[in-house]
């Protein structure tokens, strides 16, 4: 390590009540970035323990992680899946640059600061970081709460236009700073407080849309949890004459306890530029989840849902998982599911690496046994999506979802097409 060399040490967290877990050192040395973490004796003591991170050993001792690409996390996977995602690394890229205009004397942005600008509130999962003086790293005062009230998605909304459109003023910036999430993607969005008091992700129309795309995710969900899905709860929230969808974040409990999350990704400890299949999600699901052939199942009923209403976004950051103590696991509810009538019907996480994308309803009958269906038992869960899908002009015209009429032909293609038929004979 160079003279010039940047270390940080921030300490690890875990729960509503901030139990110790461990420390974390990030080293910034030139153009490398690499990082140690090293769990506290009291968690490694703790008859409750368990990996918080797949790479992450129950030893004692630091254990190191380089980024595998330039597309990868210099950070462990389980940190890794708190960080910012693409629209809220936007919006700290940019507020960054403001200040620089008037302060150039400030550094670059790095890694730890992109993880440590996500508000301890609101940051995705169980894990929280502190600084040594016990204050939490967030981007307010101590004492105050970053994420907003419903009620200002209007003015969440305008910043975040402002934002796109490339005219944004630094009270823009800062009013979305830190309201970020680790779940989606360039699509502009913030973390909010539903009316109940939970809290739940607002996803706004982007100045690129060509069609309804907020009314169509909350759509997709609730297709999905009519087709027996366990999905996010969607609503759209309509914000002076706006479709917002209102999506209520599943890794809270109703006493805002805070429940561990890994993605798929980190699951299979996979680099973001790995084709990997859902084969081996199964595996994972049998090795690691409370209830494997329940989830197995759910997994195989998404992946037709997936192919039928033509959701083609299905990386792995947008699969997931959620503790359930004892060392085990569980699917978390589907999310991020969008249906995509301007693309071909191919996924883009593989069904098996000998079969490769998922294109048609013959691949995933198939490898249903895989999932621990029956052949029998697969016509059923695939009657019962079926069904769910071919509701979808019923749902979309729906108070709930509020498309009109002459919307419903730009999303025709997505529900309305050979596989569906393909499906219609199989089950008679």
């Amino acid at each position: 390590m160079t003279v010039s060399a940047l270390k940080s040490l921030v300490m690890v967290c875990i729960g509503k009540e901030a139990q110790p877990l461990g420390q974390l050192s990030y080293v910034k040395d030139g153009a490398r970035e690499y990082s140690a973490f090293a769990y506290d004796n009291t968690w490694l003591n703790d008859p409750a323990r368990f990996e918080v991170s797949p790479d992450l050993a129950l030893i004692k001792g630091h254990q190191s992680r380089r980024a595998p690409s330039r597309d990868d996390s210099c950070f462990h996977l389980a940190l890794a899946d708190t960080e910012p995602d693409a629209w809220g690394r936007r919006v700290i890229a940019r507020a960054h640059a403001k200040a620089r205009q008037t302060n150039p004397r400030l550094k670059a942005l790095n890694a730890l600061d992109y993880l440590s600008a996500v508000d301890d509130f609101s940051r995705m999962g169980a894990l929280r970081l502190q600084h040594d003086n016990g204050s939490f790293l967030r981007t307010v005062e101590e004492g105050k709460r970053r994420t907003p009230p419903l009620v200002d998605l209007q003015r969440l909304f305008e910043a975040s236009r402002a934002v796109e459109g490339g005219h944004e003023t630094i009270e823009d910036l800062t009013y979305l700073q830190g309201k970020g999430t680790s779940l989606g993607g360039m699509r502009p969005k913030c973390t909010v407080l539903d009316v109940d008091g939970r809290l739940a992700l607002g996803k706004f129309p982007s100045l690129m849309d060509a069609r309804q795309v907020t009314r169509a995710e909350v759509l997709a969900l609730r297709l999905a949890q009519r087709a027996g899905i366990d999905a996010a709860l969607a609503r759209v929230e309509l914000v002076g004459g706006t479709p917002v969808a209102v999506i209520r974040r599943f890794d809270r409990t109703a006493d805002h306890a805070r429940i561990p999350y890994l993605s798929a990704a980190s699951m299979l400890q996979a680099s973001r530029n790995e084709d990997r299949s859902y084969t081996e999600i199964a595996d994972i699901i049998r090795a690691k989840c409370a209830n494997p052939s329940v989830d197995a199942q759910q997994l195989w009923r998404r992946l037709v849902f997936n192919l039928l209403i033509t959701n083609v976004d299905d990386h792995l950051q947008n699969l997931g998982f959620l503790y359930v103590g004892q060392g085990q696991w569980r699917l978390a509810p589907h999310f991020d599911v969008n249906p995509f009538p301007d693309k071909d019907r191919e996924s883009k996480t593989w069904l098996s690496e000998a079969t490769g994308p998922i294109t048609s309803l013959d691949m995933l009958m198939a490898q249903a046994r895989y999932f621990s269906l029956l052949p029998t038992d697969a016509l059923q869960v695939l009657a019962q999506v079926v069904a769910a899908v071919c509701d979808w002009r019923a749902v979309a015209l729906s108070p709930a979802v509020g498309l009109v009429a002459r919307e419903l032909d730009d999303f025709v293609p997505a529900f309305e097409h050979s596989q569906i038929d393909a499906a219609r004979g199989l089950i008679g």
